[in-house]
């Protein structure tokens, strides 16, 4: 295993068997649910949950599109079978994927990568991979075109935290020299659609390969966890994973964050997340455990998404519990790992995922509804 590296400048020699462009014609491909289409439903920007899935790779949400090289679409899936004799390949942009249920052995034209719950990968814009599953596996795909994630900038912080360097792994060689009588299938992403190719060889035919752009692995245990320790909140940002930059200095066209294991100090602080509005869609989903703000109403391998200045924060139980509870340390989110795919652009919902479904909670709005005013003009 090899030591991620970051440079400005990207590229990598791959030593193939026989080179990637011995294949027949691609031909249109069904997309199922695999969508870019942002108006096929009017917008709606009240808090959306979404339950439990059906098999399938779904696109949830999303803004702008591939060809213009800018923007980003969520999907979540669920598989039961693996990949056999066939790969695919994103010519629109990167995938990072989340598995929330289920191991995930992804073959690569770098190597081999085996990737669990609670660690996330990387398959970057052209990379050919094959997924294979050991029952039924599901998660989330953060698809960003325009841009590769990278570590953010850490600012005051200086040169360690967060998510360090030294902790993403890339995969080692390996290759395969097998030929495919019946036929291999390749599919391409391309301009928001599947095509398909035949060719009656193996593609991980690449015997060794050097360079900087490769896919990658991360243990999301090995987040190092910065927080408040005297009052009020840092900014979340401080939970920044990776970052997709936007053309716009300071500003994310994706990040990737997390809400690990971590102390709670603070004094004199409502210590939960704090009911906000801003300039961003977040899109939250939870991976194991109980995620702090909403523990009852909110399951592993859901998902909601709070749009852009629609207001949300922690549910009526939580404030009540929170406000009464004695300061003093302890341990938040134990057992826990939530995260966040956050975005400067305003997220569409697909109609899949507002209607087509059936797997959204109409009642997520009524979780706000016990919070009661506890404010007195005569407290000092």
């Amino acid at each position: 295993i090899h030591l991620l590296q970051k440079s400005l400048a990207v590229s990598c020699w791959l030593y193939r068997i026989l080179p990637s462009v011995c294949h027949k014609p691609f031909k249109p491909l069904k997309e199922g649910h695999l969508t870019h289409n942002w108006d096929e439903i009017e917008p709606d920007p009240n808090q959306v949950t979404v339950l439990e899935r059906p098999l399938g790779l779904h696109t949830l949400c999303g803004a702008g599109e591939p060809r213009g090289r800018n923007g980003i679409a969520i999907h979540i899936f669920v598989c039961n079978a693996s990949m056999l004799n066939r790969c695919l390949y994103n010519s629109d942009g990167d995938f990072l994927i989340v598995p929330q249920q289920g191991k995930l052995l992804i073959t690569t034209e770098f190597g081999k990568m085996l990737v669990e719950p609670n660690e996330i990968c990387v398959i970057q814009q052209g990379m050919r991979f094959s997924v294979e599953v050991f029952g039924e596996t599901r998660g989330y795909i953060l698809e960003v075109y325009g841009a590769h994630f990278e570590l953010p900038d850490l600012g005051p912080i200086g040169a360690n935290g967060l998510a360090n360097p030294r902790d993403f792994l890339v995969p080692v060689a390996w290759y395969e020299d097998r030929q495919v009588p019946g036929g291999y299938t390749v599919i391409s992403k391309y301009q928001g659609k599947l095509f398909a190719a035949q060719q009656d060889f193996s593609p991980f035919n690449v015997v060794a390969w050097h360079g900087n752009y490769t896919p990658y692995k991360y243990h999301l245990e090995k987040f190092m966890v910065i927080n408040s320790v005297a009052f009020d909140h840092a900014d979340p940002s401080i939970f920044t994973v990776l970052t997709a930059k936007s053309t716009r200095p300071g500003v994310a066209l994706a990040d990737f964050v997390i809400f690990p294991p971590r102390w709670g100090v603070a004094d004199n602080t409502f210590r939960p997340p704090y009911y906000h509005r801003n300039c961003m869609s977040e899109f939250m989903g939870l991976i194991k455990g109980h995620y702090e703000a909403k523990e009852e109403g909110f399951q592993p391998g859901g998902a909601s998404l709070h749009s852009m200045m629609t207001p949300h924060g922690p549910d009526a139980d939580c404030f009540e519990k929170a406000s009464k509870a004695k300061l003093e340390p302890e341990r938040v989110a134990e057992g826990t790992m939530a995260f966040m795919f956050e975005s400067s652009l305003s997220l569409a919902v697909t109609k899949w995922g507002l209607q087509t479904s059936n797997r959204l909670d109409k009642n997520y709005y009524k979780c706000w509804e016990p919070l009661k005013s506890h404010f007195n003009p005569n407290c000092k």
